[in-house]
Parts: structure tokens; C-alpha cells; sequence
């Protein structure tokens, strides 16, 4: 039976010292090991390696569809197919991590550890890549759909470990829950940062649009899109081609340094800690037995289907807001700061939501969290194009991203903790629980994301034009507001299904922390005899 770091050093102390063993020394060495609580440099070290999962996929989310549609240069259609087959990929990749994670073995290192830090850079050159323009046309998709595939298995490798990391810090539930709102913050602040990285480096290479007949046709005055190239110019110089593609690589390269030190802080100053309920050496159960007891189990089957719902409108609007701004609001120069105020605003406000779900339940924090966006977003598309009312608005949005952010990854330690309850004698799932969830979560992104660009390409976008079609700019209305009201007012609709609630949290810790007593107490008497 393995046993937790602090008895086994007492142990090793006395061995050296030439002292056997007594009762006394066992109980102190298993009330050493017992201590769950975590220091802020714990949680801080834990909540960093949340940084690199936001940062990179903050950039991918906002910027890839206007990267390919405006800089790579490709068809809607194609870049549809790699959203949506990349997004896709990625979703089937996250249950097959989960329950490679689930088998691996303890290492000296934990059994999270080592597939964080090795996928670590294999992911970083795979990231870059993605945003590179090869000089070749023919292929180019292919390019971009194999290292889309490709990091998003890697990161995978990097997520799912440290997602069901949570588990194997602490055994106690206000300790995690604390973790897990300072990984929160963090991931937020992870946010801010890619979106202020690619945003701020790709917008200081903006290329001006190019105006057509449609723009022509509608009295459209040069300056307003066009402040530095006369309205007759039908091309872009390769010079500002060339500079737009280099800076999308620099803030890359950027990202990437960010993503390796995060790994590295992770490694080096997080402790996973055994957990004797988790740890119990039991056959082996296949993929598809591991899949039929987690979503068999109720209450994860009704948190992830409310979270389904709820994330696909946040990523629908994510994905859609950046040609949003830039079209039909009319935003061309202000958009990665309208997105900045966003992300802002969520990171100031997610110390407010811990504190809302600590004193009111975290059902509760649902229901206000994630509904308080919903007359913003109808405010965003009945308003004139107003740049002030639109920062406002954003900021507004971001109160309601924060709570999106923070409530599934508080609420899934619960659900896991029910399930340990109902299946006592079926441990060691954690990583299967976070990496179904991640599944689904990434599956409503590339539907959303492949849907979004899909239904622009029927609407006749135009590439790099001052402006669109007004089917492009209506269907960009219906994805920003109608159909993510829609989605979270279904989503709020499961979450009335959902049945645990404080006191059932209160009371399966303390059945948690008898299992946990009496698996102590076996241990010792074990040790004596």
C-alpha cells in the first residue's frame, strides 16, 4: 500500500537512526501525512500551470479564424474544415489521454508530473508552426489542419495531467476549492495575457483592407477604412504581407517561451500527494468499462451537459467577436482592445465569484454567473456602433466570463467526490472525469467554431474587405447574441437537474473523511503488526 510522503520520511529517519518502528511513531507519521492544506506558493506554483492551457488557447480562439480567412488566405470553407476536423480531433484525443493517464504508474515524480513536462516542448513546436504561412499554396491545408491536430493532441498530454492534478494536491475540499480559484485567476490572467500578446503584436502589423465594389457602391469614405492608402489601390504591398506574417510568428514565439516556463514552475513547485482512496491496487479496468461507470454516474452526466450547452455559447461568441467588432460595429483598429477589456474584467471579478459560491452555494453562483451576460449580449446588437457603449458592454461580458471560467473546474471535484461515495470499491478515475469534460467542452467549440465559419461562407464573406454583406453582418448578430442565449438558457434548464447542492457537499465530505480515517487506521494497524 502506497503511503503519503511525510510517513514515509519519519520512517526512513528512524531506519537510519537504528530505531524500530513503534505505534506512536506510526500515528505520527500518518497524521503528518494526513495534512491536506496547501501553502500559497502551492497554490500559486499549481494555479501557473494553468496559464499555458488559456494563453495559447485564448490566441487560437480569437485570432486563428481571422488568421486564416485574412492572412493564410484561405476559403471560409477549408478553414471551416480545419476548425471544426482540428477541434474535433482534439475532443477524441481527450478520453484517450484521460485513461492513458488513468493506467500510467506512480513515478518518483507523481503519475501527472512527467506527462506535463515532456509534451511541453514538442507542444510549443507544433504551436508555432500553426502560425506560419507556408510559401507552397498547394497543401497549405494540410499544413494547417496536421499541426492544429498535432498541438492539440500535445497539449492535451499537457492538460488533461494537470487538470486532474486538483485531486492529488490536497484531500481536503476547501483546500482545492481554494487551489482551484487561484488557478481560475491565473488561467484569466493567462487570458488576458494571450490576448494581449497576439493581440497587441499582430495589431501593430495591421494590413488595411482592401476596398470593393461593394464598399464602392455604398459611398464608402477612404479614410474611415483606409487612412493611409488611397481608395484606388487594389493591392497590399509585400512588404506589409510580409510583416503581418512575421508578427503573428513573434507573438508565437512569445507564447511559447510563456508556456515553457509555466511548465517548469508546475514540475518544480507542486507536490502530488497519494491518495490512499485512489490508490488501492485494483484490476485494471478497460477504456469503454472506465467510460459506462463515468457517465453513468448522474450528477457528472448533468454538470457536464449544462456546462456543454453554456460553453458553446461562450465559445460561440468568442470565436465570432473579433470579425464582430471589426465589420459590423465597424471596429477595424480597436478590436484587441475591446477583447483586452473583456478578459480584464473577468480577472478582476473572479475573486468576487469564490467569495459569491463560498457564501451562497455553487448552484446559486451558476444561475447569477452565467445569466448576467445575456442582456448585455442583446444590448451589443440592438446599439449604434458606439465605441464607449461597446467597452462597456465588455466589461460587463467579462463579470459573466469570469464565473464561466471558474464554476465547471469548482464543480467537478464534487461530482468526482459523489462518485468515490457511490463506488467505493472503483478508484483512480480522476483523469477520465477531467478529460470527458474537456471532451465535450472542446467537441461545442469546434462545432461552434466550424458552424460559425461555415454558415460566413454562405453569407458571401469577403476576404480582407473593408466591409461585408449585410447577410454576413446579420449572420454575425445571430452568432454573438441570439443563438448564445439561446444555449445558456437550455444549459441553466440541466443545471435544475443537478443534485448536489451545500448540504449534500457537506455531507459527503464528512463520509469522505471517515473512508479516509478508517483507510488511515488499516494502515497503522498493518504497520504494527
Amino acid at each position: 500500500m502506497a503511503k503519503g510522503e511525510g510517513s514515509e520520511q519519519y520512517s526512513n529517519t528512524n531506519l537510519l537512526q537504528n530505531k524500530p518502528l513503534n505505534e506512536d511513531d506510526v500515528k505520527l507519521a500518518t497524521k503528518s501525512d494526513r495534512g491536506g492544506r496547501l501553502s500559497v506558493c502551492n497554490k500559486i506554483c499549481y494555479a501557473i500551470g494553468g496559464a499555458p492551457y488559456q494563453i495559447t488557447g485564448c490566441a487560437l480562439g480569437f485570432f486563428l479564424q481571422i488568421y486564416l480567412l485574412d492572412v493564410a488566405q484561405l476559403d471560409p470553407f477549408y478553414a471551416s474544415i480545419i476548425l471544426f476536423v482540428g477541434r474535433a480531433w482534439d475532443a477524441v484525443t481527450d478520453p484517450t489521454v484521460g485513461f492513458l493517464v488513468s493506467r500510467s504508474c506512480w513515478t518518483r515524480f507523481g503519475r501527472m508530473m512527467p506527462w506535463i513536462l515532456l509534451s511541453t516542448p514538442f507542444a510549443v513546436a507544433s504551436y508555432f508552426l500553426i502560425w506560419y504561412v507556408p510559401s507552397f499554396d498547394q497543401g497549405k491545408v494540410i499544413w494547417y489542419l496536421v499541426f492544429y491536430c498535432l498541438f492539440q493532441t500535445l497539449q492535451t498530454c499537457f492538460h488533461v495531467p494537470y487538470s486532474s492534478l486538483t485531486m492529488f494536491i490536497s484531500s481536503e475540499q476547501k483546500e482545492r476549492d481554494s487551489a482551484t480559484a487561484y488557478r481560475m485567476t491565473v488561467e484569466v490572467l493567462g487570458s488576458v495575457l494571450g490576448t494581449a500578446i497576439q493581440g497587441q503584436i499582430v495589431g501593430g502589423a495591421n494590413v488595411p483592407c482592401i476596398p470593393s465594389a461593394l464598399d464602392l457602391g455604398r459611398g464608402v469614405n477612404a479614410t474611415v477604412f483606409l487612412p493611409e492608402v488611397n481608395v484606388t489601390k487594389e493591392y497590399v504591398s509585400l512588404d506589409e504581407l510580409v510583416l503581418q506574417k512575421k508578427s503573428y510568428m513573434v507573438a508565437a514565439g512569445v507564447i511559447g517561451i510563456v508556456y515553457i516556463v509555466c511548465a517548469f514552475i508546475v514540475f518544480f513547485g507542486v507536490r502530488e500527494r497519494s491518495d490512499p482512496t485512489t490508490l488501492r491496487a485494483k484490476k485494471p479496468i478497460s477504456f469503454f468499462q472506465g467510460l459506462r461507470l463515468v457517465m453513468g454516474h448522474g450528477p457528472y452526466a448533468k454538470l457536464v451537459m449544462g456546462f456543454l450547452f453554456t460553453s458553446l455559447a461562450f465559445m460561440l461568441l468568442e470565436g465570432n467577436f473579433a470579425l464582430f467588432c471589426t465589420y459590423t460595429l465597424g471596429f477595424r483598429n480597436d478590436f484587441q482592445n475591446i477583447l483586452l477589456a473583456i478578459m480584464i474584467s473577468a480577472t478582476l471579478t473572479i475573486p468576487f465569484w469564490q467569495w459569491f459560491l463560498t457564501k451562497f452555494g455553487k448552484k446559486t453562483a451558476v444561475y447569477f454567473g452565467i445569466s448576467w451576460v445575456i442582456p448585455f449580449m442583446i444590448l451589443i446588437v440592438l446599439i449604434e456602433s458606439n465605441l464607449i457603449v461597446t467597452y462597456v458592454v465588455s466589461v460587463a461580458a467579462g463579470i459573466s466570463v469570469a464565473a464561466a471560467f471558474l464554476l465547471p473546474w469548482s464543480m467537478l471535484p464534487d461530482v468526482i467526490d459523489d462518485f468515490k461515495i457511490c463506488n467505493p470499491q472503483s478508484q483512480g478515475h480522476e483523469a477520465i472525469f477531467y478529460s470527458f469534460y474537456v471532451f465535450f467542452t472542446k467537441f461545442a467549440s469546434g462545432v461552434s467554431l466550424g458552424i460559425s465559419t461555415l454558415s460566413l461562407d454562405f453569407a458571401g464573406y469577403l476576404t480582407r474587405g473593408c466591409s461585408q454583406p449585410d447577410a454576413v453582418n446579420l449572420t454575425l448578430k445571430m452568432l454573438v447574441s441570439p443563438a448564445p442565449i439561446v444555449l445558456i438558457i437550455l444549459g441553466l434548464i440541466i443545471f435544475k437537474l443537478y443534485p448536489i447542492n451545500e448540504e449534500t457537499r457537506q455531507k459527503n465530505k464528512k463520509i469522505l473523511q471517515d473512508m479516509r480515517d478508517n483507510e488511515h487506521d488499516s494502515e497503522t494497524n498493518s504497520s504494527i503488526v
